[in-house]
């Protein structure tokens, strides 16, 4: 067998080298039985002369490696090669002597002799090549499709006009002559991991017009559009595709390397060539495919797969109770799904634009590049001024801003975000719904993680989902902040979304953001953590290997075939997923809220109690780190009298020690041998006295000016009450200082004890935390000992910290320094521990209440969804039958497959129904919008379907840790199951 392609292919070995004219004869010649054996013959003779020029040697050792006599050798070419002219040009170049020993150079005779390679001499670039060979596909496309379709699914067409395919169930004897008087037939090398053939006759009727047709309707691919040398099978193909979807890191290379295995062949890149060519071809026409089926079922509206790819989410229906967030989304980037960039100036060969409902247009996200500042924001107050850029006008708004954000690469400047130049693209945007089914994908070019790429998924989101989203961000913070002053601050207000962050970065942010913005403290959330892009990124990692070097244009094909799967498989699992949280919620509900009504007993308190003092817990946290307003002149002034204070002491004792020094004999104009020894230290005082008085005398003029701008006509005493406050007002704030900064190196060191703990956290990554805690710990006992000697200033002193306790801190409730704050929250009931812990399980309560109310609403849209959804194939797949239209079976196939899916999520929905504690409707509802006749339709599943998916669920069940109690189990008869799904058509 030959090589894929031959652009790029250098040899010093003999090549043939023909003229252009050949291919149009190749097309053009139709040969009968009689002048394919004359050709047989000619083709001995040309191959006895074009051997000829090879040492006995040679020909003997590439006879010997195809197991052949060199006398008798009957070379088997590709069609192209088959119809080549006996007065074709032939130009032989002289093989070096010194290769004919080189094993390497052996095989590489081997192969181009044996597949009669041509190199055309041309001086198009690889650019032009691949252009001319996608046209070439292109225009051939639509009949690889429809010939796909006749191959795949042959029982739709008419028996009076069977495919080609299905003529030959019987193995094809090359040597037994044809029955047709003209026959267009020819014989390729191939490739059939099922079959292990090496070559194969294809079957080819005076009706298929070109070659690469009647590859497919044989069911084989060719690995190029009009003169291929091999092909390669369809099920092959198939096999690497479903290997992929579920192994995104299996390579082009590894699948030829175990071709090859399986072949007893030697690996060569060659056939890695062919498999990616005709892998390529094989996903055009399925895409094709993929997009009639769509149109035959509807699905090929704009925003169809948003809108409608997740049912809980999206299928609303009518009179069902109204949830204050429609529906939850949240996003991220991700680094790993990179590319690199071309290196130098080397042109990019594969020019193709891969067109995907999954990708935001890049010139519709560049829209959002100006709605961002690049300078950075004041990150040490929670309350700040700032000013925003938008359209060369300059508005100033208020807005919280959260010193939290500055741990974040995604928070900072858009200025600083400067990726390595080695990408072209630096990673992917992702969002998705709270299920985990992906909405938009945005690629993230030549930067890091600008806030243009969260907003124009925003602004998105704002136009095809509609109003009352709640949106998750790892900063989410800081990203409402830039919203409300941007392009989309209107829409988003009138639409009533909000931003708020996921529980996985949550907890690092500061208090007062936690308070807003964590899941858990977001009314209407339910249990949800909206940590559903670490999931997603886990697994498309993957892929990150595969498309490093790839093109722009595959790179976006395997990426959106990974998310197409991924899709798939979550809503598979959409079912188990609501049967999960519908579980834990009620265990919530059951277990905690009678412990939470004895802790409410026990400490007499009532939920109005509960309801106050999270209210003053949230004000508090609201202020903390703000100073209060206090005059800034009386500060001033009280630091300006203490340094007089010090300065006047440090006068008088420096005029001391200098005076200390005048001997007792001391006489003006006489020497003095005592005196004279001293007088280096002596000068030496006297210019530290003249010093201390000249600061003195500084800082008195500062004094006294600053009393004239006053109207102070009485220095400042000590005992009087104006010193004593603004002393007392001093001492607080550096303490305050000091506390804060403890209390943010203490909450960093548990978040990162927490991450060390984590069972998948990587060596090198525990190893850097640890290093990271040394260094913290140190600066830990620098922030204790500031803090300790700040206490000790203030009337009574703070307690004092010890060093070993703060160290050993494991939860952030123990960390009581939060008492000993300006605002004296000692006497707070809500900073004892017994009621906060108590505070926390009321919350957590709600937020189960609140799970269940949104469950029962999804439980029921996914409900009927199933059924509307089985109705319409059956309406569909009837008329495609009567019409006999082609594309029946490939639309019957995606029913089917979506059939049973449905299937066992009806099964999944049943467990739900019984469990003890359900409090929704076991009845379908009315789509919003839809006017569907239920009685138009019926459930088709078939019970042998049905018997499969009972004995799987019954594995599942016995496998799952919580298990299934008699009072929670279903009937498990399949009979029951059967009377279940065929009544969902008329409930």
């Amino acid at each position: 067998m030959g090589p894929a392609r031959t652009q790029g292919v250098s040899h010093s070995v003999r090549i043939v080298v023909g003229n252009s004219r050949t291919k149009a004869r190749m097309q053009a010649r139709t040969l009968s039985q009689s002048q394919q054996q004359l050709e047989s013959k000619r083709r001995h003779e040309r191959h006895a002369a074009n051997t000829s020029g090879l040492s006995l040697q040679s020909q003997a050792l590439l006879a010997d490696m195809r197991d052949d006599n060199p006398q008798d050798q009957d070379f088997s070419m590709g069609d192209g090669m088959a119809a080549l002219h006996e007065d074709d040009a032939l130009q032989w170049e002289t093989i070096p002597d010194d290769l004919q020993e080189d094993e390497t150079f052996v095989h590489a005779v081997r192969d181009i002799v044996g597949s009669q390679w041509r190199v055309y001499k041309d001086k198009r670039s690889w650019s032009l090549r691949l252009q001319r060979l996608q046209e070439n596909w292109a225009s051939v496309s639509g009949t690889l499709s429809a010939a796909y379709l006749q191959w795949a699914y042959p029982a739709v067409f008419d028996s009076e006009h069977p495919s080609p395919a299905s003529q030959h169930t019987e193995p094809i004897n090359p040597d037994l002559p044809s029955t047709a008087e003209t026959s267009l037939d020819f014989e390729i090398d191939v490739i059939n991991i099922y079959t292990l053939q090496s070559t194969a006759i294809i079957r080819r009727q005076a009706s298929v017009s070109t070659i690469s047709e009647a590859l497919v309707l044989n069911g084989y691919v060719g690995a190029s559009p009009l003169s291929p040398t091999i092909a390669m099978s369809l099920s092959t193909l198939e096999l690497y595709r479903r290997i992929r979807l579920r192994k995104p890191s299996f390579s082009a290379e590894a699948f030829a390397k175990v071709i090859c295995d399986l072949y007893k062949w030697p690996y060569r890149r060659r056939y890695r060539n062919v498999l990616a060519d005709c892998f390529d071809v094989y996903l055009m026409m399925r895409r094709k495919i993929d997009q009639q089926v769509s149109e035959a079922l509807g699905h090929n509206t704009a925003n169809w797969r948003v809108l409608n790819s997740c049912p809980p989410c999206s299928y609303e229906l009518e009179d069902e109770p109204e949830l204050k967030f429609r529906k939850m989304i949240v996003f991220d980037g991700n680094n790993s799904l990179s590319r690199m960039a071309p290196l130098g100036g080397r042109e990019v060969g594969d020019r193709r634009v891969f067109e995907s409902d999954y990708f935001l247009d890049p010139e519709f996200v560049d829209k959002f590049a100006d709605e961002v500042r690049s300078d950075p924001q004041p990150s040490d107050a929670n309350v700040a001024t700032t000013q925003h850029l938008h359209d060369e006008h300059v508005s100033t708004v208020t807005a919280p801003t959260s010193a939290c954000t500055d741990n974040w690469k995604a928070a900072r400047a858009d200025a600083k975000k400067k990726s390595w130049g080695i990408f072209e693209e630096t990673g992917v945007f992702v969002c998705a719904c709270r299920h985990g089914i992906i909405q938009w994908i945005v690629d993230m070019i030549r930067s890091g993680e600008l806030f243009k790429y969260p907003l124009s998924i925003v602004s998105k989101a704002l136009d095809v989902l509609g109003p009352r989203l709640l949106i998750g961000y790892d900063v989410g913070c800081k990203l409402a902040t830039t919203i409300s002053s941007s392009s989309l601050a209107t829409l988003f207000a009138e639409n009533e979304c909000r931003m708020c962050v996921d529980a996985f970065h949550g907890y690092t942010h500061n208090y007062a953001c936690q308070d807003i913005n964590h899941p858990n403290v977001i009314e209407g959330i339910g249990l949800e953590d909206l940590a559903t892009m670490e999931r997603i990124f886990s697994h498309s990692n993957q892929l990150a290997p595969v498309i490093r070097y790839a093109s722009a244009y595959n790179r976006r094909v395997f990426i959106d075939m990974l998310y197409r799967q991924w899709d798939e498989d979550k809503y598979f699992n959409l079912s188990n997923m609501l049967y999960g949280n519908y579980k834990q919620a009620l265990r919530i509900i059951n277990e905690d809220g009678i412990a939470l009504q004895e802790a409410k007993r026990s400490l007499g308190i009532s939920d109005r109690d509960i309801k106050v003092w999270r209210s003053e817990q949230s004000e508090y946290l609201r202020t903390c780190g703000q100073e209060p307003e206090y005059d800034i002149h009386a500060v001033a002034y009280v630091e300006m009298l203490q340094k007089l204070r010090d300065a006047r002491a440090a006068s008088e004792n420096a005029s001391s020690l200098f005076l200390g020094t005048t001997p007792s004999d001391y006489k003006y104009s006489t020497a003095n041998a005592s005196y004279t020894n001293d007088l280096s230290h002596t000068r030496k005082l006297e210019t530290q006295r003249r010093h201390a008085t000249e600061r003195y005398d500084q800082i008195l003029h500062e004094v006294t000016a600053l009393e004239v701008k006053m109207g102070i006509a009485r220095r400042w005493e000590p005992i009087d009450p104006q010193y004593i406050d603004t002393v007392k007002f001093i001492a607080t704030r550096s303490f305050h200082k000091s506390l804060a900064n403890l209390q943010c190196l203490v909450v960093r060191r548990l978040f990162e004890l927490h991450k060390l703990n984590i069972s998948k956290t990587s060596y090198r990554m525990r190893t850097h935390i640890a290093k990271s805690l040394q260094t913290r710990c140190k600066a830990i006992q620098n922030a204790v000992k500031v803090y300790n000697e700040a206490a000790l200033t203030l009337n009574p002193p703070a307690p004092m910290l010890d060093w070993s306790k703060v160290s050993h801190y494991a939860f952030l409730e123990e960390f009581t320094l939060l008492q000993e704050t300006r605002q004296d929250i000692r006497s707070k009931r809500w900073t004892e521990p017994a009621v906060r812990e108590v505070i926390k399980q009321s919350l957590r309560i709600e937020r189960a209440h609140e799970e269940v109310t949104r469950c029962n609403i999804e439980i029921r849209r996914l409900h009927t969804a199933i059924v509307d959804e089985q109705i319409s194939f059956a309406t569909v797949l009837k008329q495609l039958k009567q019409a006999r239209d082609p594309l029946y079976g490939a639309v019957d196939e995606y029913c089917e497959r979506r059939q049973r899916m449905n299937a066992h999520i009806l099964y999944r929905i049943n467990d739900i129904f019984a469990l003890n504690g359900f409090s929704g409707s076991k009845t379908t509802g009315v789509c919003k919008g839809k006017q569907v006749d239920k009685g138009t339709g019926s459930i088709s599943t078939s019970a042998d379907a049905l018997t499969s998916i009972n004995e799987d669920h019954e594995d599942e069940s016995e496998g799952e840790s919580d298990g299934f109690d008699d009072s929670d189990a279903t009937a498990g008869d399949i009979g029951g199951l059967v009377d279940y799904i065929s009544e969902l058509a008329i409930t």
